[in-house]
């Protein structure tokens, strides 16, 4: 039986492994553990009320996890979540996780007032179990993606 907890600043040893959980869940380990952040930013990180972290464990192992940010609107006194990373250990897919992971996260929307949790996802075929999952919980919108590059103005 999994058990899901949000994690607080007093949990950066957890956080630490949910990092590399998701690692290895999204065969990215560079990504997730080559520049490890300090335990003090972690404490930092999820300390703050913008940053949510859940994980879901059982026997102790992390199983699955969560990673959302409230964004807070100017338009109207109102907040949206967006999940950031979401992923379910290969062995345990299929176990209710990843809804359960979900579940949390609207319980804690709700409770501060948030209008809408919102999620990107991969048109890869590989991403087809996530896009089932999200249909079944959301209303799909077709959107374009654009990572814009930081560059100082001098620089362009």
């Amino acid at each position: 039986m999994h058990r899901i907890r949000q994690l607080g600043a007093a949990d950066a040893a957890t956080m630490d492994a949910v990092l590399r959980f998701f690692g290895q869940a999204f065969g990215d380990p560079a990504s997730y553990t080559s520049k490890p952040p300090s335990a003090a930013y972690l404490r930092k990180l999820l300390g703050r009320d913008s940053f949510i972290a859940l994980a879901a464990f059982e026997d102790g192992q992390v199983t699955g996890a969560l990673c959302a940010y409230e964004l807070h609107k100017f338009e109207q006194e109102r907040s949206e979540i967006y999940i950031y990373d979401l992923a379910v250990a290969a062995t345990h897919r299929r176990r209710g996780i990843a809804t359960a992971l979900i579940a949390a996260l609207q319980d804690i929307a709700a409770a501060r007032g948030a209008w809408v949790i919102f999620v990107q996802a991969d048109t890869a075929p590989e991403d087809a179990p996530a896009i089932a999952l999200y249909s079944k919980l959301g209303v799909r919108e077709d959107v374009l993606h654009f990572d814009i590059p930081v560059a100082r103005a001098a620089d362009r």
